[in-house]
């Protein structure tokens, strides 16, 4: 049975949200290479970009919920993954990263562990260890507050065709590091003006 995804907001303010989105993916993600895998996606058409228009955590579940399977029910050949985006809750990336606890425990509820997973970005993302300003935290800062959803098969094949998927985060580290805070801050502008507030502090996602 297939489950329709939840309303999202405005359709011209979800196309915005999406443009900003996908600019990232194309301008950051691909282009600055941070994932290998995510070219081939973008090019093919199989990435779902479902804008939420939640204002709290119940209802951000509740669209979690709606593209969890929604993402499990459809032909991988179709949609190979979802970035849901919501711009209007869990903003400050404490209160983000505690919500990806519950995150995980809605896929575990739903009997999706190991069929899907979720990755985190955010535009205040920070790895554990680092501090605020740290340009590597970059490469998992995004337009707005998003959970990703991806498929584990898709993910193991994409790792079998990869000679050194450990590699790739040393890889992104030295590429943002060779960047440095000017050039990200250069890099953004190309889609994320709603994006320049000083990042609000937080605790770091292990």
């Amino acid at each position: 049975m297939s489950h329709p995804p939840p309303m999202g907001p405005r359709r011209s303010d979800a196309d915005a949200v999406v443009a900003a989105t996908r600019a990232w993916l194309e301008h950051a993600v691909i282009g600055l290479n941070l994932c290998p895998f995510a070219k081939a996606v973008h090019v093919r058409g199989q990435v779902r970009y479902a804008v939420s228009d939640a204002a709290d955590t119940h209802t951000l579940l509740e669209a979690l919920r709606a593209e969890l399977l929604s993402l499990a029910a459809a032909d991988p050949a179709q949609v190979d993954t979802c970035l849901l985006v919501h711009p209007g809750v869990l903003n400050d990336f404490d209160d983000y990263n505690q919500f990806l606890g519950a995150a995980d425990a809605l896929l575990a509820q739903l009997g999706l562990d190991g069929e899907l997973q979720i990755a985190s970005f955010h535009p205040h993302y920070r790895f554990a260890g680092t501090e605020a300003d740290d340009v590597t935290n970059a490469t998992n800062q995004s337009p707005y507050p998003m959970l990703h959803l991806l498929r584990e098969a898709s993910i193991d094949r994409a790792v079998a065709a990869f000679p050194e998927p450990e590699a790739i985060y040393e890889s992104n580290m030295r590429t943002l590091q060779a960047m440095g805070p000017d050039g990200w801050a250069a890099l953004r502008r190309q889609w994320e003006p709603a994006a320049q507030e000083p990042p609000p502090g937080g605790t770091p996602r292990d």
